[in-house]
């Protein structure tokens, strides 16, 4: 990690409120604990299980000597209606914000059926990327106002390299018919949501980051691997024999995030730390402008919701003609 440390230069965050999601195990706990050095005016640890956020406040303290500035939220991205509560209470009790990291993720376990969650949606495709969609929504506009030319407020969405393996099925979008593909896809769709953020975006001070930590090694890539055939399991493991730690994957993550005159290209994604085209298919300008009206669609057939965004939403297209 040291090479990489020397690289980054440690930001100062004072006054400046931060979210981020999936903190309690990885790279996302190592991220945590690292904002946290940073002095923030706030840190929000969102987190479906309260014993594992409390767990990463003892993290915290043990690597900085206190945690103070943050702050243990609930919110459980299986569940659009604790996402929608959660943006509601933050906008009501904080009101400002700063950088957002979309962090967590899951994976679906391998000969095992794909698992919906409360909401009907298989729940690889909800967490990865429909309640990020949801959530990324609800809080443009304190984003937005909490935006300066001094400081541009920042949307960092964790991705993988694998998106280039997804494909976009409109008739099998929210993966009911297979967990093969589910999370390669919804890598994909989280790179062209990101693109597309931007461009709705210009002229705000808000920027959308997509970016690949590194091959990690995980308790989640443990489980992933739990019920694989020999020959895959094999391949896996002799993989995890590169991986890099948490610390890695999270500086991998911030570098991008805090290093000034990065984004040379417009992709505004990053392997490595560089930014680096993605697939074809994540800079397709209609295809992203599909995906995000259908996105909203499906979210308005399951809740009360408005999005802050919407100048170049058509949400009075049905899904029949989305299809087409």
């Amino acid at each position: 990690m040291g090479s990489k440390q020397s690289l980054f230069e440690n930001p100062d965050l004072t006054g400046k409120v931060v979210i981020i999601t999936g903190a309690t195990t990885g790279v996302g706990k190592s991220l945590a604990a690292f904002i946290a050095s940073y002095n923030p005016k706030k840190l929000i640890l969102a987190v479906r299980n309260r014993a594992k956020g409390e767990a990463t406040l003892d993290f915290i303290s043990s690597r900085n000597g206190h945690h103070n500035n943050v702050e243990v939220w609930d919110m459980d991205l299986a569940d659009l209606t604790s996402v929608k509560s959660f943006a509601e209470k933050f906008i009501k009790e904080v009101g400002e914000l700063h950088l957002l990291f979309n962090n967590a993720g899951s994976a679906p376990i391998e000969l095992m059926q794909p698992k919906n969650t409360k909401n009907n949606f298989e729940v690889t495709f909800q967490v990865n990327y429909l309640s990020q969609f949801l959530l990324t929504n609800l809080l443009l506009d304190t984003l937005k106002k909490s935006a300066s030319p001094e400081f541009p407020c920042k949307i960092i969405n964790t991705n993988s390299k694998e998106h280039r393996l997804g494909t976009i099925d409109f008739d099998n979008f929210h993966g009911h018919k297979s967990a093969c593909h589910i999370y390669v896809n919804t890598k994909l769709m989280g790179v062209i949501f990101s693109n597309e953020l931007n461009k709705r975006l210009r002229g705000t001070n808000v920027l959308s980051l997509a970016i690949y930590p590194g091959l990690i090694k995980s308790k989640v890539s443990h489980l992933y691997n739990k019920n694989r055939k020999f020959n895959k399991k094999l391949f896996h493991n002799l993989c995890m024999l590169f991986a890099k730690s948490p610390d890695y994957g999270a500086l991998n993550i911030l570098i991008p995030t805090f290093s000034k005159g990065v984004h040379h290209f417009g992709y505004n994604y990053y392997e490595n730390c560089k930014e680096v085209k993605p697939n074809d298919k994540a800079l397709n300008e209609a295809l992203a402008k599909k995906l995000w009206d259908y996105s909203d669609i499906l979210l308005k057939s399951k809740i009360s919701y408005c999005p802050t965004y919407t100048s170049f939403s058509s949400s009075f297209r049905s899904l029949r003609s989305l299809k087409k």
